[in-house]
Order: C-alpha cells, then structure tokens, then sequence
C-alpha cells in the first residue's frame, strides 16, 4: 500500500466549483465536508474558495484567471497544497500543478490518503491499495512528463519502453495480483459467512461519522474503535447480539458511506460490503443533529441501491438526538420517516425501544412447527429448547412431540438436526 506519511501540519486552500446545479448553501456544506476530510487527513484550512461558473473549464476547472489567483494566495501565505471538491482529469491536475506549483488534491485522491492513514488489517490495506493504484493509473501522465525515453539493451534497434510505459505495466501487473489476493480473501469470507447461516444477520449502515461503531460497542459490549472523525471504521466488526426471546443476531458495523466516494474505493471494498448484501436487516444510523441528515439519507439509500441492498428490511435510526436542537424535527421525521426510531448511542438513549424493534423483526420471520422424536434424542430435545420459543411437548408411549417457533434460519438448522439423526448415512 502507499503510505502516507505527514509529520508536519500542511497548509491549505480548499476550492469548489459552483456550477449552480445546487443551492449556494448545499455548496458551503460539501466544502465543509471537504475540510473535515483535509483534518482527517492532517491539513489545515487556511482558505476555502468557492469560484461560480456556468460549467467546469477543461484545461484548469477553475479557469486559467482563477487559477491564477489561487497561485498568488499561495505565494503570499506559504500553502502547500489546493484541494479540490470534485475529481480532476490527468490534463486538469497537470495544468493546474504546473501554474500553481504546489500539490494538487482532489476529492478521490483525498479520501484515498485517508483510508491508507486508516486501514490495519490485511483486508484493508490490500483493498485500499487496489483503489490507489487504480486511482493512479490514468494520472500517470502527471507523474512522469518529466522523464525522457529509456531505450533497450546493446543491439536493440530503436527507442525501448517510455519510463511512463514502464510504470503502467508494473500498476497493471500490480492490480491483477491484488485482485487475486482479494478472491482469496472473499473466497475465506464465503467460508465464514457459511458457519453463519442458522443467524439473522444485520448490518450499520450510515454516512461516516453517524455513529455506527459506538453503537454497535453499546449494544454488544464491544470495544470497536470510536474516533470523532471521518473513517474511523474501515473493516467490517461482527458482533453477537442476544434478544430476549432466545434469538441471536450477527450484527456488523461496516464502512461509513459519504458523498462522491470514488467508485473504484467502493469496488475494491467488495468484500468488505458484502456484510451488507448479505444481512438480513438493514440498520440505517442517521446524525439527526446534522443539517443536511437528509442529504447523508440520500447519498446511503442510493449506495445501497448500487449494492442491490435497497429491498431489505431497513429501520431508520436517528442517532445523536440529545444534541438536536430542533426538537420539531423529530415530528417532521417521524411523518417522513414512519417506523423510525430516536435514539443516542452515546448517551444510551432509547436503546431498549431499538432492541424490541429488533425482537419484533425477527418474531414476525418465526413459523410455528412441530418436531416427532424418540425418548433417547435428549440431545436433539434440549437444543430446540435452547435454540427456540417451546410452545408445548407433548408424550406418549414411544415418542416426544414438540411444538415450537422459530426463524427460518434456526428452524432449517434444527430440520438439519432431526434428518442427521434419522438418516446418518446421508
């Protein structure tokens, strides 16, 4: 992976295009994401620009006079790098590059530094450096019109490989060992998610920072980390999650979602995602505090949609509600949203009425069912009734009859239970 090191603070000047396809206040609000994104990733905002045109200019973005004033600013106060909203082309970067003399970050290229700063595990560090590299690959001209053409060994007739050609074989090389490497992870993921089977699995949702992983610690007892910043959580946790009508939910804290988020991140996360594909129910934590929280609802509703996620059973839960000042808010949402659930994870707030919204998700899956077994499958017996709701048993001369009801997941693994029994060979 290519690691991103900063040992000093970098200044810098964050700049948006305004193309009036959104309101100058929804236009504010994306820069200010951009520049919790520059904290996160260790830069300091000296300036935020945001530059109105009818359409984006082809050679600078900006505009070459724009442009030219961001070159002057950053003469003037000692900046060291222009981060853009949006994503730049190869042309784009290396004009503005060359007229500004300073780093240029775009929007990927931002989020990207900060999942290589983030990412711990194997898994992660081998999904975030597919994306880099595939981030970098097209931008290559950038990186290398400086060099010249490197020609063949003695007897070679011609011109050899460009250094720019080079690079792009050993990328392209590079990509196609990290994908096997990532078949391989998903193929032990297939295994694992295979012991699963016989649990209602759900998955958190939410844009980044809603929340998610301080409540999933609240409600499993875990200690995933907690950070108040963007990204903190790129690996997916799975936890268990006892309800008080004997059933057990796996519940998984995923990636946190955002606005733009580079769609080669989100293929080379794959894996990662398919927490989501594969649960059974969808909760989806919302910073109700947030100003624009319905702008954040749009942005994960439309990425689970990508998933092929967007026809689970979803509860809404707003989270962060002791800091929402608004209180009208909550009847707009509950009209907006119906079945929607307030809560505080930090706080505790409301956590049983979510439980009792779980237990009921699953009772409404259970089916009622009635097993036959002899006397000796004690075994068999006592494991329905830790596994199960018991209805009744019933005796008589020879055998047990027990009525009991159970989610799909845990009534095809006590079928599984009783068939072994009866029929071992198989």
């Amino acid at each position: 992976m290519l690691e991103i090191n900063q040992k000093t603070i970098e200044k810098a000047i964050l700049i948006s295009l305004n193309t009036h396809e959104y309101s100058r206040e929804i236009v504010e609000e994306h820069l200010d994401e951009l520049e919790l994104l520059s904290q996160t990733a260790g830069a300091e905002t000296a300036f935020k620009i945001i530059q109105d045109r009818s359409r984006v200019d082809s050679a600078f973005y900006i505009g070459k006079g724009k442009a030219e004033e961001i070159a002057q600013l950053v003469e003037l106060n000692n900046i060291d790098l222009v981060i853009f909203d949006d994503d730049l082309n190869p042309i784009q970067a290396r004009n503005l590059e060359n007229l500004i003399n300073r780093k240029i970050v775009d929007r990927s290229g931002l989020i990207l530094d900060i999942f290589a700063s983030h990412a711990k595990t194997k898994e992660a560090k081998t999904q975030v450096e597919l994306a880099q590299l595939q981030y970098m690959l097209p931008r290559l001209t950038r990186a290398w019109t400086h060099l010249s053409k490197q020609y063949g060994g003695i007897g070679t007739k011609g011109p050899g490989e460009t250094q720019i050609e080079t690079d792009r074989r050993m990328i392209r090389t590079r990509i196609s060992h990290l994908k096997g490497k990532l078949e391989k992870i998903e193929a032990q993921r297939l295994t694992i998610v295979a012991h699963r089977k016989d649990f209602i699995k759900a998955s958190l949702v939410g844009y980044t920072n809603a929340g998610k992983s301080t409540l999933l610690n609240l409600l499993t007892d875990s200690e995933v980390l907690v950070e108040n910043k963007l990204f903190a959580t790129l690996d997916s946790t799975t936890r268990s999650l006892p309800l008080d009508n004997k059933q057990t939910l796996l519940l998984s804290d995923t990636v946190g979602f955002i606005r733009k988020l580079p769609h080669h991140l989100v293929a080379s996360f794959k894996s990662t995602l398919n927490e989501v594909r594969e649960a059974d129910i969808i909760l989806h934590v919302i910073d109700v505090s947030h100003p624009f929280f319905e702008d954040h609802i749009a942005v994960v509703d439309q990425t689970l949609k990508e998933l092929g996620a967007e026809r689970k059973t979803n509860v809404k839960v707003f989270n962060k509600v002791d800091a929402l000042q608004d209180k009208e808010r909550m009847d707009y949402i509950l009209r907006k949203y119906p079945g929607s659930i307030f809560i505080s994870a930090a706080r505790g707030i409301n956590i049983g009425r979510l439980k009792e919204k779980l237990q009921k998700i699953t009772e409404e899956t259970h089916r009622e069912q009635t097993a036959e077994l002899a006397f000796e499958d004690s075994k068999i017996i006592a494991k329905i009734h830790a596994m199960a709701e018991v209805l009744s048993t019933e005796y008589d001369d020879e055998k047990v009859l027990i009525k009991f009801r159970a989610n799909n997941a845990i009534s095809n693994k006590i079928k599984r239970m009783i068939d072994e029994k009866t029929n071992p060979e198989n």
